[in-house]
This record gives C-alpha cells, structure tokens and sequence, in this order.
C-alpha cells in the first residue's frame, strides 16, 4: 500500500487529490491544523506546517504532493520531513509573466504577473527553493481548475445564476477566452508522472482547447438544465465586481502534458459533474456578492 502525504486535505485542490487516493486504497496522511472538517478515510496529522518540529521525521511517504504557496513552506516542509520517495509541488500558471508571447511553454522565463502579483511571485520562490533542494521533484502548472469541491466562487456563481433564472452579465462581447483543467485530470496526469516518472520534471498541464466566457457560461447554465440569456456589460467597470475571472486571457501550452496524456475530460461532462456536487454542497463555497453589485449598479 502505497503512502502519500497531502499538504492541506481540507480545500478543494488538496481535498480532492487526499479523497482521490483514498479512492485509490492507498494510505493517505493530510498535514492541517484541525480547524475545518476532515475527508473520509484520511489519517490526520494536526499540525502548523509553520511549526512541525519531529512530526514527520520517523514517517516514510512513496510521494509528498505539496499545495503550498511560498519557499519558505516549501523549506519547512523539507527540513522536517523524514524520508520520501518522489515530491509533487503544486504550482500555478501564474508564475508566467503577461507582457510575454503565448502559448507560455514550460520554458517561458518565469516573472511577475501584472494580475496574479505576490501569488505568482511566491509561486516562483517555492519552485526555485524545490529545484535546489530536490532536483527530482515534479513542478505542475495548472490553468483554471474546476470540478467538484471547488469551493471558489466560478462556476458555482455561474450555477447559481441558473437556479434562479438569472441572465448572465458578460464582460464585452463574451469573447475573452479562458483555459480549464479538471481536478480528475490533474490526479490522473499525477498518477502518469509517479509510473512513468519521465525525464521532465515541470509540465503545464490544462485542456488543450479554450473557450470564450460566453460559451463557458452557456455550458454552466446547460448543466444546470438551463438556458442561458446574456446581458453585455459594455461599461468601463471593474470586471470582477460582478464576474469570476479578472480580464486576462492568457494560454498554456500543454503539448508535453497531452503526449502522456491524451486524453482530458470534456468541459460539459465536467460541468456536469460540479454542478452535481454543488447542488448537495452549496455552503461548502465563498460566495462573494456578485449579485449585490449587478442588482445596484448594472440592471
């Protein structure tokens, strides 16, 4: 049985990853502070990882997937733990800079994003720290991620626009284009790495094919049963005082990713999928108010 740890196990990215190998038989730890509600099937290890002391150092684990945000979590994690066989880092596409030509490959000079900023930035330290400290380890860089337990306000507010037979507010004409990944499919591309364990130890990963806003929308509302009708918000506002994304259209290049995995899972099956799980776990996510700010200053 193999032995995974799951830094966090409580949040959408990591919960998912914990249940997913759970699912799998394998013996999973999650490293958190206690303070939410733990995933079925998991073994607990309650602690900061800002203050780990000798918690991990008699514990063995066949791989650490690590959610972490900065180096400094990266470092701490490292010094404490005790023996391991193979590291996944979580990163972000974020650590790619916007004023440089897209598709970002994975060798795209890493800098400052002008819209993810100390997010991107701390993404970066975390990766350099890693690669000094375990050039072994595996880096991936994920686009938008969505599916069941996102407990992000983005397709849930789109769903909740559906249930209440709400029409959606566009940014423009609905044309920026965005770029998905399932959190199914980051666990199958994990999975992919750990057996093959290739020579390429960062990869982008991410559905090969965009959408625009406006088809992504319409594609929310259908998995909720519904049809959608847009409203197009022409004025010259803050985009994400009433919409998921910020106004950056922004692509991956996931040729590397598709030639171990060829396959992804539709956007509409996905869709699907989290609106199922939504519908049963509604308080699970951050709403924010973007119906607040529509109903004041856009109808």
């Amino acid at each position: 049985m193999k032995k995974v740890l799951v830094t966090g196990g409580t949040a959408f990215v990591s919960r998912y990853i914990a249940e997913y190998y759970v699912g799998k038989g394998y013996d999973v730890s999650v490293l958190n502070r206690n303070t939410k509600k733990q995933s079925d099937g998991v073994r607990l290890i309650e602690a900061d990882r800002y203050h780990l002391g000798d918690r991990l150092r008699d514990l063995h684990f066949d791989v650490v997937i690590d959610t972490g945000y900065t180096a400094k979590e990266v470092e701490l994690l490292l010094d404490a733990l005790g023996s391991y066989e193979n590291y996944v880092f979580i990163s972000s596409s974020a650590v790619y800079p916007d004023n440089l030509p897209q598709p970002f490959a994975e060798e795209t000079p890493l800098a400052e994003n002008t819209y993810w900023r100390k997010y991107g930035t701390d993404k970066i330290e975390a990766e350099t720290v890693l690669q000094k400290r375990d050039p072994d380890a595996f880096i991936i860089r994920p686009p938008y991620l969505y599916g069941p337990m996102n407990d992000i306000y983005r397709e849930a507010f789109v769903f909740d626009c559906a249930m209440a037979d709400r029409p959606f507010y566009l940014p423009g004409d609905g044309s920026l284009k965005l770029q998905f990944f399932h959190i199914q499919d980051l666990c199958r591309f994990l999975d992919i790495l750990l057996e093959r364990k290739p020579e390429q130890h960062i990869f982008n990963v991410g559905n090969p094919e965009m959408i625009s806003v406006r088809d992504w929308a319409g594609l929310c509302y259908r998995a909720a049963g519904k049809t959608a009708e847009f409203v197009n918000v022409q004025e010259a506002v803050e985009q994400r005082n009433y919409f998921s994304f910020c106004e950056y259209e922004y692509q991956l290049d996931v040729t590397r990713q598709c030639a171990l995995m060829p396959d992804a899972k539709p956007l509409e099956e996905g869709l699907s999928e989290a609106f199922a799980w939504y519908r049963q776990n509604q308080d699970q996510v951050e709403k924010k108010p973007f119906f607040d700010y529509i109903d004041m200053y856009l109808k």
